[in-house]
């Protein structure tokens, strides 16, 4: 009998039209290996759907809040249907910045010096000494960082604005300069080390993520044989100390000079396009991209 999967899109999120396009990747991805698909454009009356549709596997293909912070797993736990990524807990953890840093130190992963701050404390004066990132605890897609360089006389204003989409607390961690790289996790394996550079050679921000040649992937990342097994040693070890399942993709920071690697965030709903970097280091690791969502929903489970 032929698997019903029902891949989740869309939502209410910031990054509702990066999940539209995973979902729609994947979604053809799926039918060409082989699975009966429904694509499912979630909305506030999604419990009731999926109750009526009864889809043998969900694809969580969401991004956000909402779809990666532990509210749709929940759904999917109350209505018994096997789901891919990670479980209630690991979502929840992970998409708070500062807990999660908190758990992957604890586990022995460098990470850079944080404060949490409300967002209109950092508008009225430096909470770190300039250069420091501020970014909203629980966003990802790089939404709502701001990069306060060295030499700012002011504190960024923006963050102060009444019409602010991202929440009332920031974190605060010190900048460090360097290469952006980024390790995919599948199971209890790393797929490799991706360098990402912005296609202007600015901060790698949400444009350059998702526009076309908004930036550029070294894949394999040329970077020293022992940083690279560091960085999926590092990604492995946040994967499983946040209890995450199924696919992710931890961020990094190295700075070749002071030889300095801290490791950002996690990201437990990685973007799924054919040429999203959890794909393209899939590919490098012998998956095509119909294996890698195959194998997506093969692994999928409850009580993740």
């Amino acid at each position: 009998m032929t698997k019903h999967v029902a891949v989740l899109m869309g939502g209410w999120s910031v990054e509702r039209e990066v999940s539209l396009n995973s979902g729609a990747a994947c979604a053809r991805a799926l039918e060409s290996v082989g699975y009966r698909v429904t694509r499912v454009d979630v909305q506030r009356d999604i419990a009731e759907v999926l109750a009526k549709l009864k889809p043998d596997v969900a694809f969580n293909a969401l991004h956000g809040r909402f779809g990666e912070d532990g509210t749709i797993q929940g759904v999917l736990e109350i209505l018994r249907i096997p789901y891919s990524h990670s479980g209630v807990l690991a979502s929840a953890l992970a998409i708070r910045k500062d807990r999660a840093k908190t758990v992957v130190k604890a586990a022995g992963v460098p990470v850079a010096h944080g404060v949490n701050v409300s967002r209109f404390a950092a508008a009225r004066t430096h909470v770190l000494p300039p250069p420091y990132v501020l970014k909203p605890i629980d966003e990802g897609s790089s939404v709502g960082v701001v990069i306060v360089k060295k030499g700012r006389e002011h504190p960024p204003q923006e963050i102060a604005r009444p019409d602010w989409p991202c929440g009332e607390m920031l974190l605060a961690e010190t900048f460090i300069a360097g290469r952006e790289l980024t390790c995919a996790v599948m199971g209890d394996r790393s797929l490799g080390v991706t360098e990402i550079q912005a296609a202007t050679g600015e901060f790698y921000d949400y444009d350059a993520k998702y526009a076309k040649g908004g930036s550029i992937h070294i894949c394999p990342a040329q970077i020293l044989p022992k940083i690279y097994q560091q960085i999926e040693e590092c990604a492995l070890t946040a994967h499983q100390a946040i209890g995450c399942r199924g696919v992710s993709r931890s961020d990094f920071r190295y700075h070749d000079e002071s030889d300095t690697l801290v490791w950002l965030e996690v990201n437990t709903q990685p973007g799924m396009t054919e040429t999203s970097l959890v794909p393209e280091l899939a590919a490098h690791a012998g998956l095509d991209f119909g294996e890698l969502v195959k194998w997506m929903v093969e692994d999928a489970s409850l009580d993740r």
